[in-house]
């Protein structure tokens, strides 16, 4: 067994500097280590242990940790759909991860959504709280080891830098997040460190670099241990048609090693591909990687850890996220089982009863459904690609059931349905956050909505008072002038006095001498009561209740949230009224 580097992924929100972040961090270790001192790999940036001693010079050596890592291996990931591709069974294929934050903007919707899906698949991270060059009279030093940077600042910028610091770490704890200055966490598996950077000016880059790799040595180890002479375990970062070469699979090895001529068995959404590897290429160099019309050349071999360019037959119909593993020929039926497992722990995971969701890929949709899993959303359906006539078809089968789950949730993904059934609700984005943050509050105003129309078929609870000097007729109907002490009178409704039993029917209303349907809280209205005669069942002074029948208090209890706190109280003493006679009324 031998130790892989550990893979580290850098996210963030649009424009918070990961990009830079990690060019800085390839920048540096160019001119730090000379030339060969950085590899590029499909997908990678390889940086030996070497080359993270000389970018972070004495810092390593005060961290009193005996390094056995082979280096770094930074994974270029172009957002977050392709951070929820890097998958392997049991989890991500990142072992470590930058979040990068703009010191001035603070958490942002995909910062959010980052954090969440580390959370969600329990890697690791480090916060670099990048472009502290822009704060109101900093002063550029990147000669200066950033501690010593920070404190020789004028008192203005350090207070500064520390309001903002701790501004950072409030709104992290909303998510609950205990972070702290890497300077000043005691304990990295309890506390979040967070290194002030400039990816501009390089400032903070090797303590962050440092920070990653203290980590990475200290509690990665044992996960970092692979059988390099072994059969190679691979996931796919992209599909795409190359030009000379045909459909081509761009990979990470993550243990193993991956030979030319190997057998190889590909997941798909179906039965497994069992293919031959025709070919394996790698960039030529760094600097010709960022061209666009980079050249790469063939390799014999490609070792763990790293990213590679497969090119084999037969592979249509492979996705991103996809494991691929290596095999002899003996070992192909085994493979082949252990991969179709893998992909069911994702597809097969679903409920009875629930909505439907697509995605991208399969880490994406296994990111959603765990993510959805945690506010406790049954999910009917999930599966890869489009939203279809089909998705659209499974959700409409929920209407009768439960409206709440006549629902198809898409995440980076288009939706092809044509939907124009108002019954169905279909919600798409590219931010995971964002795509479970308006289906929650969708679901949440549709059940206030449902429960609304439940409540308008219900009795509600109301309290009015006979007022004194406002008897217009004794009966036939009675008339009197009513104040409503809490609810709302409508007409139509039965009306009790405290004894429990129902005597009169509210017959009509009127207020300033014009015909209403309904009275709230604090108006005086002359009522028509039928039934009753003012002097003997009803006097002034009288408080009339609402006679509301026992079934639909039960249901009001149910739908309380949606009371008012004075209908609440009213309902309580209806209740008390009625347990007079029967203890067990409405229970």
């Amino acid at each position: 067994m031998a130790l892989r580097s550990p893979m580290c992924v850098v996210l963030a929100h649009v424009d918070h500097g990961k990009t830079t972040i990690l060019d800085t961090i390839r920048g540096t270790a160019i001119t730090s280590g000379e030339a060969g001192g950085i590899t590029q790999a499909i997908g990678a940036s390889i940086i030996p242990m070497d080359t993270v001693k000389k970018v972070c010079g004495s810092l390593l050596g005060a961290l009193n940790i005996p390094f056995t890592i082979p280096g770094l291996v930074f994974i270029d990931t172009p957002g977050h759909a392709s951070f929820t591709s890097l998958r392997k069974r049991g989890g991500s294929l990142a072992d470590i991860a930058i979040l990068v934050v703009d010191v001035n903007e603070g958490l942002k919707p995909q910062t959010i959504e980052s954090i969440e899906i580390l959370k969600t698949y329990k890697v690791p991270f480090v916060i670099a709280m990048n472009k502290i060059d822009l704060l109101y009279g900093w002063k550029v030093q990147p000669e200066v080891m950033l501690i010593p940077n920070i404190t020789s600042q004028t008192s203005s910028v350090q207070q500064l830098i520390e309001g903002k610091l701790y501004e950072l770490v409030g709104s992290l704890a909303e998510h609950g997040l205990d972070a702290e200055r890497f300077d000043r966490v005691g304990d990295f598996t309890k506390r979040v460190a967070i290194v002030p950077t400039s990816a501009k000016t390089t400032e903070g880059i090797a303590e962050l670099l440092m920070v990653i790799t203290g980590l990475a040595q200290k509690y990665l180890e044992n996960k970092l241990k692979v059988d390099v002479e072994g059969n190679a375990k691979c996931s796919i970062l992209e599909v795409k048609e190359v030009k000379g070469l045909g459909l081509s699979m761009d990979v990470i090895v993550y243990d193993g090693t991956l030979r030319k001529g190997d057998t190889i068995v590909v997941g798909t959404l179906n039965e497994p591909i069992v293919t031959k590897v025709r070919g394996l290429f790698e960039p030529k160099a760094l600097s010709e990687l960022r061209d666009s019309k980079a050249k790469f050349e063939a390799v014999e071999e490609a070792v763990a850890a790293t990213g590679v360019r497969i090119i084999a037959p037969d592979v249509e119909g492979v996705l991103s996220g996809m494991p691929i593993q290596s095999c002899s020929e003996d070992e192909i039926d085994a493979v082949k089982e252990a991969i179709k497992s893998e992909i069911e722990e994702v597809l097969i995971q679903t409920d009875k009863e629930g909505i439907v969701i697509k995605a991208d890929t399969l880490g994406s949709l296994e990111a959603l459904e765990k993510m959805l899993r945690d506010i406790d959303v049954s999910i009917k359906r999930a599966s890869i690609g489009p939203i279809t006539k089909k998705d659209i078809a499974d959700a409409e089968a929920n209407v009768g059931i439960d409206a709440l789950n006549a629902v198809v949730l898409g995440f980076n993904v288009d939706d092809a349905s044509g939907n124009e059934k108002e019954s169905i609700t279909v919600f798409t984005n590219q931010i995971i956050y964002k795509l479970i943050e308006d289906f929650e509050k969708w679901r949440e105003e549709s059940q206030k909505s449902a429960e609304a129309c439940d409540l308008a078929g219900l009795m509600q609870p109301v309290k009015g008072e006979i007022m004194k000097g406002h008897i217009f007729r004794q009966n036939n109907p009675a008339v009197v002038g009513m104040e409503i002490l809490g609810g709302t009178l409508k007409t139509g409704m039965k009306l009790m006095k405290d004894d429990g039993i129902a005597i009169t029917t509210v017959k009509s209303m009127q207020l300033e001498q014009k015909n209403i349907e309904a009275a709230e809280k604090g108006k005086q209205v002359a009522v028509s009561l039928e039934d009753v005669t003012v002097g003997r069942q009803i006097h002034e002074g009288t408080v009339l209740y609402s006679a509301i029948p026992e079934e639909h208090f039960r249901k009001l209890r149910d739908l309380k949230a949606n009371l008012s706190d004075g209908q609440k109280s009213v309902l309580k003493q209806i209740a008390e009224i009625k347990r007079k006679e029967n203890p067990l009324w409405g229970v």
